[in-house]
């Protein structure tokens, strides 16, 4: 793993009417000694295009050999880390939301999920693969591309599926720390536990239990990444019994202990949450580069 390198970060804020569909858009710059790369590891995630001009990078989602990916690699909802590396390269990526799976994306999720595949060549991406001609595009602002994508994107959106308010409406009980089992996800939903599983089966790559322990651990992760000062215990989400239950978590979802990860190396991740908490006003601005906001409400 090369330790001399330097990464650009930028975030840019998609169209109004397209961020109900997608988490983000960004754009990385990685700048590697030759014949070095560097190594991180992605906590478990929604579904993600990463688009890449250069050498594409290597990945492996849980134990196994790192394996080259694609240019236009697509990861589907994870249950799992995803241990990657990358060198010199330039890349766009994109995260999809469950509302966006079910808008976009030609396939059930649950066929995706804990896989990599070749986004350029599935027909369930096929939307997306003129995306990749825009990010490799040589010697483009960032800028300028984030806006080809936005536009492009805008003109994809097309009818509102048929489920689309109940995706909409399990995500947001996801994301709710007050809802903890699947019976309290049936009654704020109003569906019975089979209709339950097939939409999360669809559109969000697992069943609901599995979705709601994921929803914890990753609230409790990121309590503990914003704040350095907090031990694991602190950072609990109040669905944990005890740090036991926590620990197990950690180790089916990350692969490794706590201690373990957290005195590994994070070499990409830090620098993208102090990003992100800089650009919040949570933090004081570092000397990285200011992330860049691309605002396309014109439509």
């Amino acid at each position: 793993m090369g330790a001399d390198f330097s990464i650009t970060v930028r975030y840019y804020r998609l169209s109004e009417a397209l961020q109900p569909y997608f988490t983000a858009l960004y754009h990385f710059d990685f700048d590697c000694p030759a014949g070095t790369h560097i190594e991180d590891y992605l906590h478990p995630e929604w579904a993600v295009m990463r688009f890449t001009r250069g050498p594409p990078p290597i990945a492996a989602i849980g134990p196994g050999p790192l394996k080259e990916q694609w240019p236009m690699v697509v990861s589907g909802p994870t249950s799992r880390s995803i241990r990657f590396g990358i060198t010199t390269s330039s890349v766009f990526g994109l995260g999809l939301r469950p509302a966006g799976w079910a808008r976009f994306v030609a396939g059930r999720a649950c066929d995706f999920a804990d896989r990599t595949v070749d986004g350029a060549t599935d027909p369930a991406f096929g939307l997306f693969a003129p995306v990749l001609a825009m990010a490799q595009e040589p010697d483009t602002d960032p800028e300028a591309v984030a806006e080809r994508i936005n536009d492009y994107l805008m003109g994809c959106l097309g009818p509102v599926p048929r489920q689309e308010a109940e995706v909409r409406a399990l995500h947001e009980a996801l994301l709710d720390a007050e809802i903890g089992t699947v019976e309290q996800l049936t009654q704020r939903l109003g569906v019975s536990r089979r209709s339950l599983e097939r939409l999360c089966a669809r559109y969000f790559g697992f069943p609901p239990k599995p979705l709601l322990r994921r929803q914890r651990f990753l609230r409790s992760l990121a309590q503990f990444m914003a704040d350095p000062d907090l031990t694991w215990s602190e950072a609990l989400d109040s669905q944990y019994y005890d740090q036991a239950q926590f620990v197990r978590d950690f180790r089916s979802f990350m692969g490794m202990t706590p201690s373990d990860y957290a005195e590994a190396p994070h070499p990409i991740l830090e620098k993208i949450m102090a990003q992100r908490m800089a650009d919040q006003g949570a933090a004081p601005q570092t000397d990285l580069p200011t992330i860049l906001r691309y605002s396309a409400d014109r439509r």
